[in-house]
């Protein structure tokens, strides 16, 4: 965090002088209402209410000069902060759904940074920075009177108690009101990802009324936050206007019995307000404040929770073997043992298919071998080097990966293939035809610079799935991944997934692929059966995928493959 904060320090110390020299000049008023009264009114002379008048003009544009200055300091603050913070924080933000978290959850992060940059440029932190300043007005109205001065410094310890009375009553409820909110935020998120099948089944209202629950109870949550601060604000604000008609009153007094002049009573009226201002301000904005503050503290923790910079070695890219040894693999979410001692070597050239029953693991296994989830314990290897050896560049270059939810990015086609680089048109179009995409993209009138939407809208489900799986044979990665590549694709498409499993297998490439339909299966070497998160059989497909007669219309893959031997 202090790499992220670096020289905000120095300019935070900048601000709180600058912000003494501000306050110093507010000062202004009551100086130009005691010169008023107590001069040029006795006197009766207009030049010299003019020259008063003058000087004071020139000190007022002095300050608001200044007083921009501070605005436009803070905005930049705040916007170099969210500029060297949100990538960061959005790191995180796609770290988050790989260790269990909802998507909400991951998205709060970014949403963190944005209500700091906002604190930045709000009226919170100039109060804030005015605060320190207080004693200036405190010992001005001392000098005018020292009653005056035990007066304002009474009230000021009030509305400093108040502060502080808001902070512990609104602490607890800040905190429940935020957790309310991601809650609301992931019903809603659940809701749209789910809209055709809402629409469809004809359950609308009771996915609105699920969001009504509880957006009411977040509503009722922060209703009770707002309101500690809300009643608080108005309370400090009454009793700042009632503080100064006692100062008023008081001055009154004194001048009467002749220990102060009239220009004093109002000179200390302004100090006595302009003095408890700052707090009344953190008061008033206490809800900010206090937002502000937990958002710190997570992007702190968040910047502390990222990985070392650190880049490993750089390594030849591998070549030769895959290999998964001894691996077991938990639910980030719930610690739930998915997989145990999972024990798999492939070679260059070599085609895996993982076949098993819906829940027995396949999935789970082929995220922990493309580094997504983490392994508990084993290892997970690239010609004898573990993924933690190899850099996210080298990876990124080895690995080709389509999963179950495939979802593409709201740019043109060539940067979807080309997982958002700029685009090598040979690579991209080699990928393209690898995954017998190539016709139905120019086809479309845009060609590869159709720009596809959020999501991929325009095109259908097995078009989508064709475009990924191009994505995964951008720039023949050693290694490609698919879990279940034929799962929205016709005849013509599960031969493009064949064809492209051949092709990685003919030049020297490794690939693993989950199939339900045997289709998919067509070129692969080996076939492991996954089930109850342990690898039952793995052997050449001949041996694995021996069926019975009498049952083979009515079985899938994973149903008729027979264990023979288990793999340590």
């Amino acid at each position: 965090m202090a790499r992220l904060t670096a020289g905000m320090r120095s300019a935070a110390l900048f601000i709180l002088g600058l912000s003494g020299v501000i306050n110093i000049l507010a000062l202004t008023g009551a100086f130009y209402m005691m010169q008023i009264y107590d001069r040029a009114l006795l006197s009766g002379s207009v030049p010299t209410l003019v020259m008063i008048s003058v000087l004071a003009l020139g000190l007022y544009t002095f300050q608001g000069g200044l007083d921009v200055v501070r605005s436009q300091i803070l905005q930049r603050l705040g916007a170099r902060f969210d500029q060297r913070v949100a990538p960061a924080a959005h790191q995180m933000t796609l770290d988050m759904p790989r260790f269990g978290f909802s998507l909400a959850e991951a998205l709060e992060r970014g949403r963190y940074v944005d209500t700091l940059r906002g604190f930045f440029s709000g009226p919170a932190l100039v109060a804030l920075f005015d605060l320190p300043w207080m004693p200036v007005f405190l010992a001005f109205v001392f000098f005018l009177h020292p009653f005056l001065g035990a007066l304002t410094l009474g009230g000021a310890v009030f509305l400093t108690c108040l502060a502080v009375l808001t902070e512990l009553l609104s602490r607890k409820a800040n905190r429940e009101s935020n957790r309310a909110a991601v809650a609301r935020s992931t019903v809603a998120e659940a809701n749209a990802r789910n809209a055709d099948v809402i629409k469809a089944m004809g359950f609308s209202g009771r996915a609105l009324a699920h969001f009504q629950k509880v957006n009411d109870e977040h509503l009722r949550l922060n209703s009770r936050a707002s309101g500690v601060t809300g009643t608080v604000g108005s309370i400090s604000k009454v009793l700042r206007m009632m503080l100064q008609s006692a100062v008023l009153g008081l001055g009154a007094y004194l001048t009467i019995m002749g220990e102060m002049s009239a220009g004093a009573i109002i000179a200390a009226s302004v100090a006595a307000a302009r003095a408890l201002a700052p707090i009344d301000a953190c008061i008033g904005n206490w809800k900010n404040i206090i937002m502000a503050k937990a958002a710190y503290e997570k992007v702190k923790e968040t910047v502390a929770a990222l990985p070392d910079e650190t880049q490993p070695m750089q390594l030849p890219d591998p070549t030769e073997r895959f290999d998964v040894s001894g691996v077991t693999v938990v639910a980030p979410a719930s610690g739930k043992v998915l997989l145990s001692d999972i024990s798999i070597s492939l070679e260059k050239g070599q085609a895996l298919g993982l076949i098993g029953p819906s829940g027995g693991g396949k999935s789970s296994l082929m995220r922990a071998m493309a580094g997504v989830w983490p392994v508990l314990r084993g290892h997970v290897r690239m010609d004898g080097c573990d993924l933690t050896q190899w850099s996210e560049d080298a990876i990124g270059r080895s690995f080709g990966y389509l999963p179950q939810d495939y979802t593409l990015f709201d740019t043109s086609i060539a940067r979807n293939i080309s997982r958002l680089a700029d685009p090598d048109p040979e690579k991209v179009i080699a990928a393209a035809r690898a995954a017998g995409v190539h016709e139905m993209i120019t086809a479309l009138p845009d060609g590869y610079e159709t720009d596809l939407g959020s999501g991929g809208i325009n095109l259908s489900g097995g078009q989508t799935q064709r475009l990924g799986l191009a994505r995964a044979l951008y720039g023949d990665p050693f290694i490609v991944l698919l879990d279940e590549p034929n799962s929205n694709l016709d005849a013509a498409g599960e031969q493009a997934v064949n064809a492209a499993i051949h092709g990685i297998k003919e030049r020297g490439g490794i690939v693993v692929v989950i199939a339900h339909r045997s289709s998919a299966l067509e070129h692969v070497d080996l076939v492991g059966v996954i089930q109850g998160g342990q690898l039952v059989n793995l052997g050449p497909k001949e041996d694995v995928m021996r069926v019975k007669p009498s049952r083979t219309a009515a079985r899938s893959p994973a149903a008729d493959a027979k264990p023979r031997t288990e793999v340590a």
